[in-house]
């Protein structure tokens, strides 16, 4: 589709930067937000209504957050494809609504590392569920709108005001690409990290 109109998102960030105005926006423009821990915290301080991740999925964040979106209910809708039948039939079957826009930036692993934390420490900085929503969302961005770093709110709320609450192909598509890349390079120094690292 060309024209995605957003109607349930996920905000789950490290970097907290210009959310709670860049969340007000989108409730304005009829968004739900779905949020965890402190970015929910937030935007309810913030005075905005936001619905838990773990409602979503019927199921409450264990291991210490290790495990909070790793649900079928969360990359259910993130994954469907809104112009295949088949697969909205399949939500539809599960109970599963949605998610029109992944709003996520990554634990601050380069953080950890630059305080010369022990490695274990270090490891608990490793993003697991984020890297999955990003890749998710950007994979599947005919149907859904990904938002890997703060800098992009203005031009998305720019891209929502001119259609009407929805967002461009060509939007979407940008930001899948640079998700990608941005993926890719937090693996990167993750990867050399553990190799210049003993056990």
């Amino acid at each position: 589709m060309d024209m995605l109109s957003i109607k349930r998102g996920i905000l789950s960030v490290t970097d907290k930067s210009g959310l709670a105005e860049f969340a007000s926006e989108l409730v304005g423009f009829g968004v739900e937000l779905i949020s965890t821990g402190g970015t929910k915290k937030m935007l309810l301080d913030a005075g905005l209504e936001v619905k838990s991740v773990s409602d979503v999925t019927g199921f409450p964040e264990i291991m210490g957050g290790r495990v909070k979106t790793l649900h079928p209910s969360v990359h259910g809708g993130i994954l469907a494809d809104k112009d295949n039948p088949e697969h909205l039939s399949t939500l539809d079957e599960h109970g599963i609504k949605t998610i029109d826009m992944v709003c996520v930036n990554l634990y601050n692993f380069a953080k950890a590392v630059s305080e010369g934390q022990d490695l274990r420490s270090a490891v608990e900085q490793i993003d697991i569920g984020g890297p999955t929503m990003l890749r998710a969302s950007a994979k599947n961005f005919h149907s859904v709108l990904v938002v890997p770093s703060p800098v992009h709110y203005p031009r998305i709320l720019e891209d929502m005001k001119k259609n009407d609450g929805k967002v461009s192909l060509a939007l979407r598509k940008d930001l899948a690409a640079e998700t990608f890349a941005l993926v890719s390079e937090y693996d990167s120094m993750i990867a050399k990290y553990l190799a210049d690292h003993d056990a």
